[in-house]
């Protein structure tokens, strides 16, 4: 054992007087390694005999000791050492710029309905809001949907399987609402008439492609007053889309459809032009290189709706009009997939998002030509 405790005084003596780390951990790989002496007496203890073990064992874990203590001892005043080194020779210049801190930016989304909220607000609507999870009176029934209706089926909404309150004393079932209409039922119903608003919000239907997401953002305006027509309905948007997209010679095209919430109910169009191959809104969906863009549904609320939110229709009309945010987001600002808009691309959102300190506004009002700065 005079062997083990020299070579152990020598090791840690060498440890002492390391110079520097490199130094400090080769000693230490010499010593405490797979392959260092220390760790090789370690390895013969099980196959000694129990005699023997007990003899040479509390030797062998001593110089095991000593060797660590004295590594760790010396790493320790290696750092200290080397960071008063740093103290006195490493400077901070506090006349070079801060590095660059990363900035969040304002998702298209967010941005368009801001846009819509302060054109509409110009316009005396009023923004309202309601429950995501619905259930299908309000969604469905009170607009006049009946059961055979196609939108109702499970291929086209998401159901949940509980049921919901009782109206009029049947259950109700619970879903996602597949519009933001029922904000407008639940309003008539709260507040009567007049209503003037406009419902932003998410809504949900079983449906994907490029086009097409199983959650979307849509926009609905209802107005309820005495004598409203459909030509208060095509100002309204007329004013709304030249506004919105920045231009006087928007066009509308008013088609025939069919809605069961309103009667008469027209598809809306508006007319681009094909520039680069790329359609711009703007002019005559007739002259030559141009054409019509179906937008929008719209028309005027149908009579059985406004009995439903327990309104008199031979007292009250109005008209009712819907969009998809994203679908307008995409025209204005040149986005070619709604699935990029959930895919979380920080990518695809430093291109397309805004700077929340300089963000395109429409302040000066409906009609406005500001364009603002894209982040």
């Amino acid at each position: 054992m005079d062997e083990l405790n020299n070579r152990t005084e020598a090791a840690v003596t060498a440890i002492e007087a390391a110079a520097t780390q490199d130094v400090l951990e080769a000693l230490r790989v010499d010593a405490l390694g797979k392959q260092g002496w220390v760790s090789q007496l370690m390895k013969t203890l099980g196959q000694m005999a129990p005699e023997e073990r007990q003899d040479k064992a509390p030797q062998i874990q001593s110089a095991r000791a000593a060797v660590s203590g004295a590594i760790e001892a010396r790493k320790a005043t290696l750092d200290a050492v080397e960071l008063e080194r740093k103290l006195a020779t490493e400077t901070l210049d506090l006349t070079l710029p801060a590095p660059a801190t990363p900035k969040g930016s304002v998702h298209p989304v967010s941005q368009v309905m801001d846009e819509l909220a302060e054109i509409f607000a110009d316009l005396g609507f009023a923004v309202k809001t309601g429950p995501e999870i619905e259930d299908d009176w309000h969604n469905f029934t009170a607009l006049n949907m009946p059961e055979s209706h196609p939108a109702r089926a499970m291929h086209d909404t998401f159901y949940f399987p509980d049921r919901g309150p009782e109206v009029g004393g049947k259950p109700t079932r619970m879903l996602l609402r597949t519009h933001t209409s029922p904000v407008q039922i639940r309003t008539m119903m709260s507040e009567g008439a007049p209503v003037r608003i406009i419902a932003p919000g998410r809504v949900y239907r079983s449906d994907s492609d490029a086009t097409h997401t199983p959650m979307f953002h849509q926009v609905e305006g209802l107005v309820i007053d005495r004598g409203i027509h459909l030509g208060h309905l095509k100002w309204t948007l007329e004013t709304f889309l030249k506004a919105f997209f920045e231009r006087e010679d928007i066009v509308l095209r008013l088609r025939p459809s069919y809605f069961p919430f309103t009667e008469p109910s027209v598809e809306v169009d508006v007319g681009f032009e094909l520039v680069d191959g790329k359609r711009v809104l703007g002019g005559s969906g007739d002259a030559p290189g141009h054409g019509w863009m179906e937008l929008l549904g719209s028309g005027v609320v149908n009579r059985r709706v406004i009995e439903f939110a327990g309104l008199d229709p031979d007292e009250w009309q109005g008209f009712a009009f819907g969009v998809g945010v994203d679908r307008l987001a995409m025209l204005k600002y040149g986005m070619d997939d709604l699935r990029a808009f959930f895919d979380g691309d920080a990518r695809w959102l430093r291109h397309y998002g805004f700077s929340p300190f300089d963000q395109p506004t429409l302040s000066g009002g409906v009609g406005a030509k500001e364009t603002g700065t894209r982040a």
